[in-house]
């Protein structure tokens, strides 16, 4: 009798530790359980790290990513400016190899091309959540006029195809600030792309949070708010910003390697970065010319790409379903 007495407290003490779990704390755990997300996880902060410590790890390579070691150093490149040695170059001093006519390191040229592809890209991820969510969450909290204006500009914005809106905005932005006949600084190019990646993207995240909102704002415990008198602001920043950071985050998590593949898509069509500025675009575009010769320089940045890209979808899917049961694959 006494064991079975003093069984029952042990068992209402368990089921009330995993009922008082946060969310997020739930979330967390779910996330764990998923081998392919965790793997993915690995994945994108490895990338994420290498972009950071590029230059630490191009100092302890002993090269960098301009200087062209082709044309200073005698037998890297034959006649025809190609590596004398096989697969693009690969040996012990040179582990990517060396690029054609220039003679260029290809290891330190990813590494850099990497940094700057994934600031970019997380730049213009962050700036475009903050603008959806302040444009989307007023928009659907105001009603009215505001919302019908705000949502006629989100349609306008989701019916045109932004990457031909990249090419045809790039040279008007850039001839704002820089005439023609002058060299744009590397600085002014990554902070137009950015701009114009977040001009044009925030709708979508927008229009998610509107409709949220719209469904939220009719809840009982926003009107108990606006019955005890709370502001508007309040109202905002307590109430609803608290039940939508599951879209938002899921929304970020698969808007950041969309504007990756963009940025490198607009490097290689000539919009964007430019050589000698290391970009995964960038060398793509580089690799492209000589893949025929050998595909070595298009192997390194094309599947690195496609490895982080994957990774960071995948890592998208799987917060989905941790933050929302209800949608597990």
């Amino acid at each position: 009798m006494a064991d079975e007495d003093s069984a029952i407290p042990a068992k209402t003490t368990t089921a009330q530790g995993t009922e008082s779990r946060s969310p997020g704390r739930l979330a967390w755990n779910r996330f764990k359980r998923d081998r392919t997300g965790v793997i993915s996880a690995f994945v994108v902060i490895f990338f994420f790290v290498i972009g950071i410590c590029a230059p630490l790890i191009a100092k302890l390579y002993g090269k960098d990513p301009y200087t062209t070691y082709g044309m200073n150093i005698p037998g890297l490149l034959n006649e025809f400016n190609f590596p004398v040695k096989p697969n693009g170059g690969i040996d012990g001093e040179f582990w990517f190899g060396i690029e054609p006519q220039l003679g260029r390191d290809v290891f330190t040229f990813l590494l850099y091309g990497i940094r700057n592809s994934l600031m970019i890209a997380a730049a213009a991820t962050v700036l475009t959540t903050l603008l959806g969510v302040v444009v989307g969450v007023t928009a659907g909290y105001l009603g009215g006029k505001t919302d019908y204006f705000v949502g006629r500009v989100i349609d306008i914005l989701l019916a045109f195809p932004q990457t031909l809106f990249f090419i045809a905005f790039w040279p008007v932005v850039l001839a704002i600030f820089v005439s023609p006949e002058e060299n744009t600084p590397v600085w002014l190019t990554v902070t137009s792309l950015i701009a114009v990646m977040t001009a044009f993207g925030w709708a979508s995240i927008a229009r998610l949070l509107r409709g949220e909102v719209l469904a939220l704002r009719e809840r009982e415990f926003v009107e108990a708010a606006k019955v005890t008198g709370a502001s508007p602001a309040r109202i905002i920043f307590k109430e609803l910003l608290p039940n939508l950071w599951t879209p938002i985050l899921i929304q970020s998590t698969l808007l950041l390697p969309a504007y990756v593949t963009a940025e490198a898509g607009l490097a290689f069509l000539g919009v964007g970065l430019q050589d000698p500025t290391p970009d995964w675009g960038v060398m793509i575009q580089n690799g492209a010319k000589f893949y025929q010769d050998d595909i070595t320089f298009m192997l390194f940045p094309g599947v690195s790409m496609v490895i982080f890209v994957v990774a960071f979808n995948l890592l998208g899917d799987s917060v989905r379903d941790a933050l929302d049961p209800k949608t597990k694959r």
